[in-house]
């Protein structure tokens, strides 16, 4: 919730209520972005207005339209890792409501993931992680089964982050690895220093329980999945044609 790629909440009040609204920052597809606004009072308009990021584009504005209680629009398709910034602009009786600055953000296409990649990623790295740190804190209490702890977190770690982590990004961005020695992608890099934390706990415990590392490869992990996800991705660049991490 806390990554740039999760939708932005932002509040509208009409005068009559306060209308919570999500904005995008997420496409998948290289197909136009829809947008929707749930808003029932019908005096109320809306406009939409865009450009490609980064660039020094001109805004394009476009009126969203009313179907019952949506405003509804779209946001031209774009290349994966392309991006849109957006504001939208709300209005009552012809008068503005809001401060489009706070209704402004950022939407990043990608490629269209299947779900026998996604599914077993997502649920493999939750699973890493809780196991990560129940290792870590059967290590604090000096239980020799926080062996089997660490090679449990090790191998969830491995499907989730260095089997399907790779597959993922080739699907949504076109990359296998988009790391360390390849670029700089911060989800790539902060999965690799975590696995690789845990690689030097199994060679720490290769001869016995050595809880000390797995108390310090749980920290790393901590302090890694503290950082948002998707933050420093690949980015489309429209000068150049090519896509850029980092």
């Amino acid at each position: 919730m806390t990554g740039p790629t999760y939708p932005k909440r932002v509040e509208l009040n009409t005068a009559n209520e306060i209308v919570k609204l999500k904005l995008i920052r997420s496409a998948e597809g290289s197909d136009n972005c829809p947008l929707a606004f749930e808003i029932a009072d019908t005096s109320i308009s809306a406009m939409v207005e865009y450009r490609r990021y980064p660039t020094n584009d001109e805004w394009v504005k476009e009126a969203l339209t009313r179907d019952q209680s949506n405003l509804t629009g779209s946001l031209p398709g774009q290349p994966p890792a392309g991006k849109i910034e957006y504001k939208v602009l709300f209005y009552k009786d012809g008068k503005q409501m809001n401060d489009p600055e706070e209704y402004h953000t950022i939407v990043r296409y990608k490629g269209v993931v299947p779900g026998w990649v996604l599914g077993p990623h997502i649920l493999s790295m939750f699973i890493a992680m809780l196991l990560a740190n129940f290792a870590g804190i059967i290590a604090i209490a000096r239980r020799p089964n926080a062996r089997l702890y660490m090679w449990l977190t090790f191998a969830f770690l491995t499907v989730g982050g260095m089997i399907m982590g790779p597959l993922l990004q080739l699907y949504a961005f076109g990359d296998l690895w988009t790391g360390i020695p390849f670029g700089w992608d911060l989800t790539d890099n902060k999965t690799l220093i975590a696995y690789v934390a845990w690689i030097v706990a199994l060679i720490m415990n290769r001869k016995g329980v050595n809880y000390r590392w797995i108390i310090v490869a749980t920290i790393v992990t901590l302090i890694i999945f503290s950082i948002p996800h998707s933050m420093f991705g690949s980015e489309f660049n429209y000068a150049t044609g090519s896509v850029t991490q980092g």
